[in-house]
């Protein structure tokens, strides 16, 4: 029993830079950014945007991407968790009434329902959890192929009603976020191997690169009074929200597998690649997709389903790993 714990914890952890995120919430809610220097670090974490998107189109292995294609039934059935059954989900919540769900986070449930899953800690799960790692590989990265410029347009459709984003606005989005990423897959060829070689390096600038985001979006949001409309409470329902959240996509992404005749490797696959929302392509999407004020609320429900994911996961990955080896 001891023996595995430490491998589980060894690999599996929570994302260390959260701290550092919440920590620029706390800044940004006592000391937020103004004037002048709120304008310059507006253009800086526009700038940082498009790095951010450019690093992921170079970091993405198409190879992965095409040769997990073939096991088609396995990656719709992800696709469809990631992008109908967790924008169905969330928007239901919006619909509730505000004693349940308070409607200054609406925006932040609905973009969290359409984000893309992760990469790094879905693989990871799945590997603890002896899955189909190759499947994960190939659906997480598909997830944030798609994911750019799927979750733009899911998050206009499902708040064009509230009047959220513009069409103009959403075609400039798309350019803002799409044009870096794309040149980063054209040139993945030439810088794949350099950007591979300093990967460690690369992801410090690319978590300071939300840190960032998340102080600047914050600031305009203490600024423009979100503090003065969102309570504890409403943290605490927040809270209860993502929970019954990850509790129902675990469960119904389980089901299906096992319905639709999926053995446990794939299932496992299907488990931690469906349910996962990745904060590192949020944050940037909700800086591009809402205004300031706007931005640093909609992240909210984003960090508190990002860290549940990582906590219920990880003992659910150590759950799976200790099954019997039936491979024999």
């Amino acid at each position: 029993m001891s023996g595995g714990k430490p491998a589980l914890w060894g690999r599996i952890k929570p994302d260390w830079y959260l701290i550092l995120i919440i920590s620029a919430g706390a800044l940004a809610s006592v000391l937020p950014a103004r004037g002048d220097v709120a304008d310059g670090l507006g253009l800086a974490t526009k700038i940082a945007i498009a790095m951010v998107f450019f690093l992921h189109g170079a970091r993405l292995p198409r190879e992965a991407v095409l040769a997990g294609l073939t096991h088609w039934r396995l990656h719709l059935t992800i696709f469809a968790a990631t992008f109908v059954l967790f924008p169905a989900l969330t928007l239901g919540f919006t619909f509730l009434p505000a004693w349940i769900s308070p409607p200054e986070l609406a925006a932040g449930l609905i973009l969290l329902g359409c984000l893309p899953s992760t990469i790094q800690s879905s693989i990871a799960f799945v590997s603890v959890a002896r899955g189909n790692v190759p499947a994960a590989v190939a659906a997480a990265s598909a997830s944030n192929l798609v994911g750019v410029f799927l979750t733009p347009a899911l998050v206009g459709v499902l708040m064009h009603a509230e009047g959220a984003i513009s069409p103009g606005a959403f075609w400039s989005i798309m350019i803002q976020l799409l044009l870096p990423f794309v040149a980063g897959q054209v040139l993945r060829p030439w810088i794949g191997a350099t950007v591979a070689r300093h990967g460690a390096l690369l992801g410090k600038l690319d978590r300071g690169t939300i840190i960032l985001i998340v102080y600047v979006a914050f600031s305009s949001a203490v600024v423009d009074g979100v503090w003065s409309r969102l309570s504890g409470l409403d943290l605490v329902r927040l809270l209860a929200i993502c929970v019954v959240l990850l509790a129902a996509v675990l469960a119904l992404t389980t089901l299906a597998a096992r319905r639709l005749g999926f053995d446990t490797a794939d299932e496992i696959a299907i488990v931690f690649c469906g349910s996962k929302k990745s904060l590192a392509s949020g944050a940037p999407i909700a800086a591009a997709l809402f205004a300031p004020a706007v931005a640093g609320v909609a992240m909210i429900p984003l960090m508190v389903f990002h860290q549940l994911q990582l906590m219920v996961c990880a003992a659910l990955a150590q759950r799976y790993a200790r099954r019997p080896d039936t491979a024999s």
